[in-house]
């Protein structure tokens, strides 16, 4: 935090500045500490934004980063948590560390600080530096944690990207729809209810359909607004979350790509924490909560639950249809051999190239699948507009 200070230098000369602190006691220990006379200390007042900054997931990479470095060279970390603060740009941030400094100079444990912020420091990061201060590698720690946190960023990034065109060409393809039929159908209705003429079975439907959005857009309206705010809710509770979770790994295209996301950062979690000096039991328990899918989590709950009665993991996965028979050899090869640290390294890096290929496969795909079904719906509103014209045109002739 930044606070505001008068004081007085021993030559009587009165100074008026700012200055970073984790509280006011602190603020007035550092002036005294410089041979002033503490007149005057108060917290200077918050910038006033309309769209104050958050911290970015980005930003805590970075800071892990530095702090993994700094610390490699023998710099205290609460020294090390004051440089990157006073560097900082983003007040938030400059704050959030200004005040794991305070906390741990006052002797609490680091992992402990982390842990009162769990909004940018998850379970999964707090367990891994928790794991270091036993063993002493405090920076070689927080290095594999920002490798933790990049690839993980990178991963969630690219699916990201790869979604997001879909999105916006379903969008599309709705306002093109409703435009045609609030719009532009309209426009023709006249002309043929004014014939004596019998019109198709799909521009009858048409009409139908845009005379019901023109005439009662509130209750399509409501309707939206109502599917929405069901689906929000939904998705909160257990049953909506594990329904919603099974959908996304059955449907076509994107569901093996969900599968392989799921697997990647599970294990990347398991095989990261592991290395890290975690016991496998807390390493599994992270690894199911970092799932993002309820099935996965459910699945490494219950090999939590084996592995805690003495079973291998190999054997509590090897029934189970949402890993493949191939994952389970491998893992099975690496605790046979004493290696199971290096060889989830290594599944796990096979898993985010097979993440980059499926997003690949599915962008690939699902560009001429979405092109194609845009044109089956405005060639079909087309040719509901297009027949009766051409029937009118025909009895005109005759």
């Amino acid at each position: 935090m930044n606070f505001q200070y008068k004081a007085r230098d021993p030559l009587g000369k009165t100074h008026a500045g700012t200055l970073e602190a984790f509280s006011r006691e602190e603020a007035v220990q550092l002036l005294q500490r410089d041979g002033f006379q503490v007149l005057d200390v108060r917290e200077e007042p918050a910038e006033l934004t309309l769209l104050p900054r958050g911290i970015r997931k980005s930003e805590i990479i970075y800071v892990t980063n530095q702090l993994a470095i700094m610390v490699d060279t023998g710099i205290t970390l609460a020294a090390a948590l004051q440089g990157i603060a006073q560097q900082e740009a983003n007040p938030r941030l400059r704050s959030l560390l200004l005040e794991l400094k305070g906390r741990v100079e006052s002797g609490e444990d680091f992992s402990s600080a982390l842990a009162r912020y769990p909004a940018y420091f998850d379970a999964t990061f707090v367990a891994m530096i928790k794991a270091s201060e036993r063993t002493g590698a405090l920076a070689t720690m927080l290095d594999r944690v920002a490798s933790y946190l990049r690839k993980e960023l990178e991963t969630r990034g690219k699916v990201r990207a790869a979604l997001a065109y879909p999105a916006v060409m379903l969008v599309v393809a709705i306002a093109v729809t409703i435009f045609l039929l609030t719009f532009v159908l309209p426009k023709f209705e006249p002309l043929f209810s004014r014939q004596d003429v019998s019109l198709p079975t799909a521009t009858v439907v048409m009409v139908a359909l845009s005379a019901s959005l023109t005439h009662y857009w509130y209750l399509w309206g409501l309707t939206a607004i109502g599917l929405s705010v069901g689906f929000v809710l939904g998705r909160r509770t257990p049953a909506g979350r594990r329904g919603l979770d099974r959908l996304k790994l059955s449907l076509p295209l994107v569901g093996p790509m969900f599968r392989k996301v799921a697997l990647s950062r599970t294990i990347r979690t398991l095989g990261t924490m592991t290395q890290g000096g975690v016991s496998m039991l807390d390493a599994i328990s992270l690894a199911a909560e970092v799932s993002g899918n309820q099935l996965y989590r459910q699945s490494w709950l219950r090999v939590l639950e084996q592995v805690t009665t003495g079973n291998r993991i190999c054997d509590a996965l090897r029934n189970d249809p949402l890993f493949p028979s191939t994952l389970v050899q491998m893992i099975g090869a690496g605790e046979e051999a004493g290696k199971l640290e290096y060889v989830l390294q290594k599944v796990s890096d096979y898993f985010d190239q097979e993440v980059e290929s499926s997003l690949k496969t599915m962008t690939s795909l699902i560009e001429p699948i979405l092109i194609t079904v845009m044109g089956g719906v405005v060639g079909t509103i087309g040719l509901g507009l297009l027949l009766p014209i051409f029937s009118l045109s025909r009895a005109a002739g005759g």
